[in-house]
């Protein structure tokens, strides 16, 4: 069976690996479209220290059960259209033993801890599929990276009543931003990009900032009457997106982070406690898959125009090449593992 590794930063290939073995409680995927990410995007440029290689890519997945084990659900039917739940947890440790089990101590990704689905089939804990009758194969291969945002703005306790601030608006950014116009909140996108943002107002965003050309604490400060913003989500991840958030934050108010800074932040911690802001991580996400698939099935956003483009499965080192060479011009690759 053929799949996408990458042996080395900087290089894939196709490589022959084992049919996968199915158990009882497990259904087997037939892989149609495979979404790349930023994660993915780093393991190409070597850039990834929770990556080891080889390591075949691929988290955010669409596919059609073909066969499963005897001990899998009825409502779970061959020839159904799912997306899968990249991670794993230990059910033992404490982020699992408080029913988070999205920040498992010992959690691994597909295609970023362990090897992924950017193959012919895998087999899968049937607990870990979610189908849909409505939704393309393309659609579903959105579900799982919105899914990150739409935990984030979760983590953020975003309601109707609330200001809230996205710091970036790619892929991640676009699902906090859906997620919590949905819950009726006012939403402020910011980005150094036109045409993100632009995409950001599609997806719910009243307004929109671009950092790069206007002062984005003193806009923020006029477009909340000098108070802040209630929610400030941070979809980055650079040390001075991740002090503003703090900055940009209202008293009382929640930050919540997705973004992974690559160097050390400094703060004035002074406004964490004057404030007393309320400042959590994001990771992953927490039992949300169906409620984004149920988002993506009522279309009342344009989610297929977040796909740029759509690689065949013999092309995915050209996207991985065309990617690394200008970023800025991508929103999210799909890998067609049919093509």
């Amino acid at each position: 069976m053929k799949a996408i590794s990458i042996p080395e930063p900087g290089r894939a290939e196709i490589v022959e690996i084992p049919e996968p073995r199915l158990g009882p409680e497990e259904a087997l995927i037939e892989i149609h479209k495979v979404g790349l990410c930023g994660s993915d995007l780093n393991t190409w440029r070597g850039l990834s220290p929770m990556v080891t290689y080889p390591r075949i890519p691929g988290h955010e997945v669409s596919g059609a059960i073909v066969a499963k084990g005897a001990a899998v659900p009825a409502r779970l039917k061959e020839g159904a259209r799912v997306m899968l739940s990249p991670y794993t947890n230990c059910n033992l440790c404490p982020a699992c033993r408080a029913g988070r089990p999205n920040c498992c101590q010992f959690n691994e990704t597909l295609g970023v801890q362990r090897d992924g689905a950017l193959t012919k089939r895998v087999a899968i804990h049937y607990s870990k599929v979610f189908a849909s009758d409505v939704l393309s194969f393309d659609e579903l291969a959105l579900a799982e990276p919105l899914s990150v945002g739409y935990h984030a703005a979760n983590r953020g306790r975003v309601r109707e009543t609330d200001t809230v601030l996205i710091l970036g608006c790619g892929t991640i950014g676009l699902g906090a931003i859906a997620a919590a116009a949905r819950k009726g909140a006012r939403v402020i996108a910011a980005d150094i990009d036109d045409v993100k943002i632009a995409m950001a107002r599609k997806f719910g965003a009243r307004e929109g900032i671009n950092s790069a050309k206007e002062d984005i604490e003193k806009r923020v400060g006029e477009l909340t009457g000098g108070e802040g913003v209630n929610v400030a989500i941070e979809a980055i991840g650079l040390p001075q997106t991740f002090r503003q958030a703090v900055e940009l934050a209202a008293y009382a108010g929640r930050v919540v982070y997705i973004g992974y800074a690559k160097a050390e932040v400094a703060y004035d911690t002074k406004k964490f406690v004057s404030k007393e802001l309320d400042i959590m991580g994001s990771r992953n996400a927490l039992l949300v898959f169906p409620v984004v698939i149920q988002m993506l099935e009522e279309r009342a956003m344009p989610f297929e125009e977040m796909i740029t483009r759509t690689y065949p499965f013999d092309k995915a080192a050209a996207a991985f090449d065309d990617w690394s060479a200008d970023p800025g011009k991508v929103a999210k690759l799909l890998i067609d593992v049919r093509a």
